[in-house]
């Protein structure tokens, strides 16, 4: 009985041993195989998984949330997942029995238990093929003889737009790939809402819900989607446009960011912008379309725009009226307008009745565009030639865009986007508006006249003060700088207030003459803010004139934000500000003027050698200082947040300062990082917890200065580095080399040499750990400044930086210090630089 009792114990523990083998496998997300691919002899089983090199995404089984069907995806590899890619997506499994294989015919499969082949990559070729998943969530098909890729699911979309994934659209045969939603969020079958490109005229992204326009993203200009507000902000970043030569139209992706994110269309037809914030380990949308009732296609029907702050949100265009106006004043619209008054369109006529141009601004232009290569100047008079032509847009990436047809899905946005747009109106409305002009001109002088006989006195009193003020500006006119108490003229900004009268005034005439009226010869550049100009005041004092056109509408903010700042900072590595001006509805800034220019003019151009190793040095010292002096040494504690080498001026011995403080931030005294909805600064320069989830410390301004200093010792810009699959930048490059001990490949050939070998790994060790990934882990800049002078002498080992491509394992060497797991793709940045 003993020995039977051990038996049957024994075998107890073994089938309790099965069980948990088998509850491990169903519900714990199975077996990874330990590989990337698939090959003929290495099957993929339900409850199995294989991941990418980089564990950025896993193949394998799974069920919609809800359901016990079986379908074979692709996600990333988060928690909680997002699924990118389904094979079977029709033909769900209704078992734990499938498998995934290469079939006979070298075609990729899913096969049911019973053998039956339920989906096929279904392409030509050979018979030797291995299926490999890569870090860019792409699932492809390679010929083993020869390496081709026959086969690719990034070619098949299904829900989700990835980095280095194309939708596509040839007008000449009418093929598309393009997204397809799910039927609903737990059937992953084919939906009704499809989203691709069409370029029959100019590119432009569509949502179609069973065929029909829902949402359409305005013309691609060679750099944005112009009718997508969010394109205009860091939200959006890296899309390009390019032609195959059989004429398909590809709208992609730049893979050069390495935070999780995807274009993600919803199964009720929104399409999303998503990104993986670890810190709430959680996804966070940065963007969705449409997101209001003016986004839907043609809201308010043809020859009406759509306002969604205005109430009503629809309105006919100038020179329209609705078409019946008892729907109109029930809220339906979608009848649209008709024209109220016929147009003259008669070329050889009187030309004081020609016809005229109603202008409106931040618009999403109309559809069924075409365009022309025309300048700016030429968009009206081209379209007043051509009786059918509506309306006219003009932008510098297309040229002159006119409508010829029906003006639908017209759209105003509330700044910051569209275009101006210019609808044709009868010569009648246009005379009618010139008689409104000058009826309104001459009410406001009789006004004005009244109200000057009641308030005479008043009027005398602020004539008075306005003269006192223009004799002290004409004290500054002839070159007189001064200091007063007066609060009469005062900026204001979201982080405090300065006067104006603090600050030395120059006078229009004084900064006009200096530059030569602002000659073009004397433009230094260009910045966000607006065009910077040398000049030469009167005592020979050479400077330079930031200057803000009171028609701009950007930089504003920025000038405020600059006074504020640089007028409470002094130190050798800043810019100096010598003064502003606030005159003739003009704002500018008056710099001390610097012969060297930006450190990008030297530091990139590979004919230029004047920056040996020792002015580099000097430089990246000198920045530190400067930011040392912000972060902790000056009245207020500041964040730069746009540190780049075109910020970095340098004076006649080559010494650094930090300019361009328009986007700076000043910190509390006992605060250590902040919050911001708007996320501003240069692609590349911008450090991935700010990036993504709008944080600043000093810690990204660390992050900045390392690529700084990595840009310095390698004489490259951080985006100069690309290759097959997807872009590598600077950091990934220097990674890399790091890890395959060839930092030599990495230095500027202009300055290596074994003299300063030590001191410029050394500055190459530094820049490895200001970029690391995480702000923890990264040094404070008083920490980076003993690094440099040699008093920590004991330097750590670098952790892989923030926007890196992920390396396979294979290929990263015993000094590297690897993660398991980390994003590849960057959902927020600048498009270009300022």
């Amino acid at each position: 009985m003993m020995i039977g009792e051990s038996v049957l114990l024994r075998v107890f523990d073994l089938f309790l041993i099965l069980i948990l083998i088998l509850i491990f496998c169903f519900l714990g997300g199975g077996f990874g195989l330990g590989t990337d691919a698939i090959t003929a002899a290495a099957v993929l089983r339900d409850g199995d998984r294989i991941n990418s090199a980089g564990n950025q995404f896993t193949l394998g089984f799974f069920s919609p949330n809800g359901t016990t069907e079986r379908y074979v995806g692709i996600w990333y590899y988060v928690s909680p997942p997002a699924t990118t890619w389904i094979a079977n997506r029709e033909s769900p499994l209704r078992d734990r029995r499938g498998s995934v294989l290469i079939s006979g015919d070298g075609n990729l499969a899913v096969a049911a238990g019973d053998g039956n082949i339920i989906w096929s990559s279904n392409t030509t070729s050979s018979a030797n093929t291995t299926a490999q998943l890569l870090d860019s969530g792409n699932l492809i098909l390679k010929d083993t003889s020869t390496g081709a890729t026959v086969w690719e699911s990034h070619r098949h979309p299904v829900d989700s737009f990835l980095p280095a994934m194309r939708v596509s659209h040839n007008p000449r045969t009418g093929a598309r790939t393009a997204l397809n939603s799910w039927r609903t969020f737990q059937n992953p079958g084919h939906g009704n809402f499809t989203s691709g490109l069409d370029a029959i005229r100019i590119p432009q992204i569509y949502i179609w819900e069973n065929g029909i326009p829902r949402w359409r993203s305005g013309p691609w200009n060679g750099r944005i989607l112009t009718g997508v507000a969010g394109m205009y902000s860091v939200y959006i970043d890296g899309f390009s446009v390019a032609t195959e030569e059989d004429g398909t139209v590809y709208f992609t992706r730049n893979f050069r960011q390495q935070f999780i994110s995807r274009n993600h269309l919803t199964a009720d037809g929104i399409l999303i912008e998503a990104g993986w914030d670890p810190s709430k380990n959680d996804w966070n949308v940065t963007w969705s379309g449409p997101a209001s009732d003016c986004d839907y296609y043609n809201k308010c029907g043809p020859f009406a725009v759509c306002f969604v702050k205005s109430r009503p949100i629809c309105s006919c265009l100038r020179g329209y009226e609705p078409r019946n106006r008892g729907d109109w004043a029930r809220g339906v619209w979608d009848g649209g307008c008709v024209r109220r008054d016929s147009l003259q369109c008669d070329q050889d006529g009187d030309k004081n009745q020609e016809d005229g141009f109603a202008k409106l601004s931040f618009i999403k232009v109309p559809d069924f565009m075409s365009w022309s290569s025309g300048v700016e100047t030429e968009c009206a008079s081209l379209c007043l030639k051509n009786c059918s032509c509506l309306a006219y847009a003009y932008d510098p990436g297309i040229g002159c865009m006119f409508w010829n047809t029906t003006l639908i899905d017209v759209q105003k946005f509330d700044g910051n986007a569209g275009s101006d747009f210019f609808v044709r109106v009868a010569y009648f409305n246009v005379d009618k508006e010139k008689k409104s002009n000058r009826i309104v001109v001459i009410a406001s002088i009789v006004a004005s006249l009244a109200g000057a006989a009641v308030f005479l006195s008043i009027a005398w009193w602020v004539l008075c003060r306005r003269r006192k003020r223009r004799k002290r500006l004409t004290s500054f006119d002839k070159g007189e700088k001064s200091l007063t108490n007066s609060s009469e003229f005062a900026l204001r900004s979201d982080m405090g207030k300065v006067k104006i009268d603090e600050l030395p005034l120059f006078g229009f005439e004084t900064l006009a003459g200096a530059t030569e009226n602002f000659d073009t010869r004397n433009k230094l550049g260009m910045g966000g803010f607006g065009p910077v100009y040398k000049g030469q005041l009167a005592n020979g004092d050479q400077i330079a004139v930031k200057r803000l056109s009171a028609a701009s509408g950007q930089g504003y903010e920025e000038f405020m934000n600059e006074v504020l700042v640089i007028s409470k900072l002094q130190h050798r590595n800043l810019v100096r500000l010598l003064g502003c001006c606030v005159e003739r509805e003009e704002k500018m800034l008056v710099y001390e003027y610097l012969p060297n220019r930006s450190l990008d003019v030297f530091l990139f151009d590979k004919s230029q050698d004047v920056l040996d190793w020792s002015r580099r040095l000097n430089i990246i010292e000198g920045i530190g200082r400067g930011l040392l002096y912000l972060h902790r040494d000056s009245r207020l504690r500041i964040i730069h947040r746009d540190l780049k080498p075109s910020n970095i001026l340098l004076d006649e011995d080559w010494n650094p300062k930090i300019s361009d403080f328009g986007m700076a931030r000043i910190f509390g005294g006992n605060q250590d990082q902040a919050n911001t909805g708007k996320v501003v600064g240069t692609y590349g320069y911008m450090a991935p917890e700010y990036a993504m989830g709008g944080r600043f410390s000093e810690k990204s301004d660390v992050f900045s200065f390392g690529v700084l200093v990595l840009e310095i010792v390698s004489g490259r810009k951080n985006t100069s580095f690309y290759n097959d699959e997807y872009s590598l930048g600077l950091l990934g490059f220097a990674w890399k080399l790091w890890n395959e001990d060839n930092t030599a490949e990495f230095i500027d050939d202009r300055i290596s040499s074994a003299a300063s070998g030590p001191e410029i790994m050394r500055c190459l060790h530094i820049g490895l750990l200001c970029v690391q990934e995480f702000p923890i882990s990264r040094p404070t800049i008083s920490t980076v400044l003993s690094m440099l002078s040699s008093e920590i002498m004991d330097l750590m080992a670098p952790e892989r930086p923030g926007f890196t491509d992920r390396w396979s394992r294979t290929n990263v060497g015993s000094s590297s210090s690897t993660q398991t797991q980390s994003g590849n793709n960057v959902t927020l940045t600048v498009m270009e630089g300022r």
